[in-house]
C-alpha cells in the first residue's frame, strides 16, 4: 500500500483514509503514508496528515521511532513535526541512530533558537514532490537494501488490478466480485473433494476474483495464488491480514515462488520481525543476492555454520557467512593486554 501511494496510482478514498490514518495496515506503514501525504501538493489531505500526525499517540509513535530499522524518511518527517508542537519525540529521535545528521543538529538546538530557525529557514519537507532518499547511518551503508520493485503496470488490466488491490484492502466492497464457497471456508472444514475442486475453480477465476480471493481466501487457496504469474495477485496474497508467520516462513522458503514473492517478503516490515523468516529468505536459492546478503548479519552461530555449508546457495553467500563465522571467532577470543 504504500508502494502504491509512493508512486501516485493510489485512488483518492485510499490516500484519504491514508492522511486520517485509518488504513488497516501496520503502525509503521500508516506513518510512512502520513510522511508521504505531507509532501503532496493537495494542501486539503497534506493539513489532514499533518493533523493526523500531531494528535497520534505518543507510546506509539515513541516505540516506531525508536527502531534504527524505521526508515530515514520517517524520521525526519518526525523531526519535522516537533518543531510543530510535538516536543515528546524529541529525546526519542536524537537516540535512534538511524536518524540523518542534518536533522540530528537541528533537534539539538535549543527548543527557542530552534523555533526561531524554522521560522526563518524553508520547510525541510517539499511540498509538491515525494520525500527525497536521505543517507542511511553508516552501519547501515556497507550493506545496501534491496531496491524497490517495480510498481509500473505492464498493462490497463495490471492498472485496474492495483486499484482494486487497493480498495479491498482498505476495507472496500467491491459489487459484481463472487468468489466460491471453499476459498472463505476454514481449511479444517475443507473436505477432500473440495481442495481438488477449489484447484480447478482458482484456475477459472478471473484476475479480479483472485485478488479478493487472495485478501479475503483461507490458507488453501492462498498458497495456490501465490504462484500465480501475475505479480498483482501475489502482491495480493502478502498483503492478506490473515497470514501467519508460519505461513509466511513457507513461502519464504519456496523454492516454486517468483523472485518478486521473495523480494516482497523482504521488504514487509511485518514478515522481516520473524526470525525464521529470515533464516529461510536467507538459505532459499532463489532469493535475489541483493535480498539474502544482508540478512547473513542477523542469523545466530548454528545458523551461520549450516549457511556456510548450504551448496545449494549462490558461492557468495556461502562465502559471507564464513566470513562471519570468522569474525565472531576473532572478536570473542580475548584480547592480550599490552605491557
Amino acid at each position: 500500500m504504500v508502494d502504491l501511494i509512493r508512486s501516485g496510482k493510489a485512488p483518492e478514498v485510499i490516500r484519504r483514509k491514508g492522511a486520517e490514518g485509518n488504513l488497516p495496515l501496520p503502525l509503521e506503514d500508516k506513518i510512512e503514508i502520513l510522511a508521504l501525504i505531507a509532501t503532496v501538493s493537495d494542501e486539503g489531505l497534506r493539513e489532514v496528515a499533518l493533523e493526523t500526525f500531531q494528535r497520534w499517540d505518543g507510546g506509539e509513535l515513541r516505540r516506531l521511532l525508536a527502531s534504527p530499522q524505521t526508515t530515514p524518511a520517517v524520521l525526519c518527517f518526525a523531526a519535522q513535526q516537533v518543531l510543530a508542537g510535538r516536543e515528546d519525540l524529541r529525546e526519542t529521535l536524537l537516540w535512534n541512530p538511524s536518524l540523518p545528521a542534518e536533522f540530528r543538529d537541528r533537534l539539538q538546538l535549543a527548543p527557542d533558537l530552534q523555533a526561531a530557525e524554522a521560522e526563518a529557514a524553508p520547510a525541510l519537507l517539499p511540498q509538491t514532490e515525494p520525500l527525497p532518499p536521505l543517507p542511511a547511518p553508516q552501519a547501515a551503508q556497507d550493506s545496501p537494501g534491496p531496491p524497490e520493485p517495480d510498481l509500473d503496470p505492464a498493462s490497463p488490466a495490471d492498472e485496474a488490478g492495483i486499484q482494486l488491490l487497493a480498495k479491498l484492502a482498505a476495507g472496500e466492497q467491491v459489487d459484481g466480485v463472487e468468489t466460491p464457497a471453499e476459498v472463505t471456508k476454514r481449511d479444517d472444514e475443507l473436505t477432500t473433494e473440495e481442495r481438488q475442486t477449489l484447484i480447478q475453480k482458482v484456475g477459472r477465476m478471473t484476475v479480479v476474483e483472485k485478488i479478493k480471493a487472495a485478501l479475503t481466501g483461507n490458507l488453501e487457496t492462498r498458497s495456490l495464488l501465490i504462484r500465480d504469474s501475475n505479480k498483482i495477485i501475489s502482491r495480493a496474497v502478502l498483503q492478506s491480514p490473515k497470514i501467519s508467520e508460519t505461513e509466511a516462513e513457507s513461502y519464504a522458503a519456496a523454492k516454486n515462488v517468483s523472485e518478486e514473492v521473495l523480494r516482497l517478503i523482504s521488504m514487509n516490515r511485518r514478515f522481516m520481525k520473524s526470525y525464521v523468516v529470515t533464516r529461510a529468505l536467507a538459505n532459499n536459492p532463489r532469493a535475489p543476492i541483493d535480498v539474502s546478503l544482508p540478512l547473513i548479519r542477523r542469523m545466530n552461530d548454528r545458523d551461520l555454520k549450516g549457511l556456510s555449508l548450504n551448496r545449494n546457495v549462490p558461492d557468495v553467500i556461502r562465502s559471507m557467512a564464513i566470513k562471519a563465522i570468522k569474525q565472531k571467532e576473532e572478536a570473542s577470543k580475548p584480547k592480550l593486554l599490552k605491557h
